[in-house]
């Protein structure tokens, strides 16, 4: 191998010294090379000599092995007599030079390929870090506020298939993704162009987030803001490196259209992209009211928003107002949105269920003192 001397044994040198034989070439010149610098290591004598055949990968794929057999057939030379000429040797190292060049070329490529993802990466990396090193971490969650909302306004007032506006779709994300339940009056939003929709939406939001954030632990409120911007970017980046293998597995396909598929790769990675970070600021407007440091302050606060809301003006002036049959109650705080009733009348409040101060495990006995296991018991319905 590579650095190894061979030393030669008394009488060695006198006989003419280490003879190294080579049945064959390699791709690569350098390895070829490395191999000769066995012999003559310190002065020492030797010599090295290559057999090589036609039927060898390398000439048969790169240096005219097809035409040289026709042409000593012409010659009338036979099968395995000894050929030694100086163009064989110009032959071989052109066709290790093209091995080479087409080595580099796929080398190239593959770089080509990882420094789109590297790019990605930096971005990616970079937003990260500065969440994390953030000293007042709540500017980034209202530039994203600032972004995402009138994005998704923008989206369903200018950018629907019909060509009209969809307020009702536009209220009913508002009121999915924000606890500010607002109905169609008091929204206004047919009143507003897309630029006043969106700023009435984050002055509603913000004013509320602000609410919110008076029930916190005042200690915890940066770990709590960074946690609701962290938890979107780790998830939905493990997906998008999914994505992106499975595209850079299935691209070179479009070779076969006459299409460069490097070129296909930063298109579609930029369309990937994209989505990401759109997604990633809506994973976070929708985790700034579904996390909290105080379940029971953030159960307080919930309680204090308006719980029933009415469509039909005359069921208001009726005095229609909490009842146990519109509140639905849940464990999971994804929940916590309106959600419309039976006849389009009123609308459900989902409050969430309140765990129990002490874990169960799912083995030890129910607490409800039925003497059974809580899974086979109260934990079936969880």
């Amino acid at each position: 191998g590579r650095g190894t001397d061979i030393k030669l044994a008394p009488g060695v040198p006198e006989a003419g010294g280490l003879f190294v034989i080579a049945t064959e070439r390699y791709e690569s010149r350098r390895i070829d090379r490395q191999l000769r610098g066995r012999c003559s290591r310190q002065g020492d004598p030797g010599m090295s000599q290559f057999f090589i055949s036609f039927e060898d990968d390398l000439m048969r794929n790169f240096a005219a092995a097809e035409r040289m057999t026709n042409m000593m057939e012409r010659f009338g030379m036979e099968d395995g007599e000894a050929l030694e000429h100086k163009w064989l040797n110009k032959s071989v190292e052109t066709a290790q030079k093209r091995v080479e060049q087409r080595n580099y070329t796929w080398r190239k490529r593959v770089l080509d390929f990882d420094d789109v993802m590297n790019k990605q990466r930096e971005v990616v990396y970079g937003y990260r870090n500065e969440v994390i090193n953030s000293e007042n971490p709540r500017e980034l969650i209202y530039e994203v506020i600032e972004k995402a909302i009138p994005d998704a306004v923008y989206g369903y007032m200018e950018e629907r298939d019909e060509g009209a506006p969809d307020y009702t779709e536009l209220l009913n994300w508002v009121n999915t993704t924000f606890p500010i339940q607002l109905t169609m009056d008091d929204s206004g939003f047919q009143d507003r162009d897309a630029e006043g929709n969106s700023q009435f939406v984050v002055d509603k939001v913000k004013r509320a987030y602000e609410l919110k954030m008076e029930h916190e632990n005042p200690e915890m409120l940066d770990m709590l803001e960074r946690h609701i911007i962290l938890t979107g970017i780790d998830k939905l980046w493990q997906e998008h490196l999914y994505n992106m293998d499975s595209l850079r597995e299935g691209v070179h396909l479009r070779a076969q259209g006459q299409k460069d598929p490097l070129v296909e790769y930063k298109n579609e990675a930029y369309s990937l992209f994209e989505t990401l970070m759109a997604n990633i600021e809506g994973e976070t407007l929708n985790n700034l009211f579904r996390s909290t440091t105080n379940l029971e302050q953030f159960e307080s606060f919930m309680r204090g928003l308006p719980q029933q809301l009415t469509s039909d003006k005359t069921a208001q002036a009726a005095g229609g107002g909490l009842s146990q049959s519109n509140i639905a109650q849940t464990g999971n705080l994804a929940n916590l949105a309106a959600q419309p009733g039976d006849g389009g009348q009123q609308i459900k409040i989902n409050l969430p269920k309140r765990r129990p101060t002490v874990k169960v495990s799912r083995n030890d006995a129910c607490p409800c003192g039925s003497g059974k296991k809580y899974k086979k018991c109260c934990g079936r319905e969880a």
